[in-house]
């Protein structure tokens, strides 16, 4: 199934167009933004070749639902829900740019991909792994309900939460 388009409150969540390859691309190699995603903040170059992925592979073989995340029109961020070996299940994955930073767009954003991952996709549980200095995150997926589950440390010696929600 194609990923759908998603809305919130303030949020539309749709899947990306090939035009949104710069706002994606600066999002990606934002130093702030990337610190705690992945190995950390991406080359231009690397940024560029996944987003290039996302079409020839991540759609074209409908692996898993990616979207971009718009506010008034304006993209403001990225969010993914896929599966994965690391925690025997699916995940959540999201960021904002920084101007959408401490607006409560963070809390609503991950609400609905837990409510589409219980409603649509049927998953008997939802993670998040999430570096354990995000305090951000920690803080607005407790929030919604998310809890500690165990550590898992890093092979650069960084500790990773892993955290869990179930569905009710």
């Amino acid at each position: 199934m194609p990923t759908p388009t998603l809305r919130t409150d303030r949020l539309l969540l749709e899947p990306y167009r090939p035009d949104d390859a710069e706002d994606s691309i600066a999002l990606l190699t934002d130093p702030e933004v990337g610190r705690f995603m992945g190995d950390g903040p991406l080359s231009a170059e690397e940024a560029g070749a996944l987003f290039e992925r996302l079409f020839a592979n991540v759609y074209a073989n409908d692996l898993f639902d990616v979207w971009a995340v718009r506010r008034d029109g304006r993209y403001v961020g990225h969010a993914e829900i896929k599966r994965t070996d690391q925690v025997d299940g699916h995940e959540i994955v999201y960021a904002l740019i920084k101007p959408a930073w401490g607006a409560g767009l963070g809390t609503e954003l991950a609400r609905a991909l837990v409510r589409y991952s219980f409603d649509t996709l049927e998953l008997p549980r939802v993670y998040a792994t999430v570096a354990d200095a995000n305090h951000a995150s920690l803080t607005l997926l407790g929030r919604i309900g998310f809890v500690h589950e165990r550590d898992t440390t890093e092979d650069d010696g960084g500790v990773t939460r892993v955290l869990a929600v179930d569905r009710p």
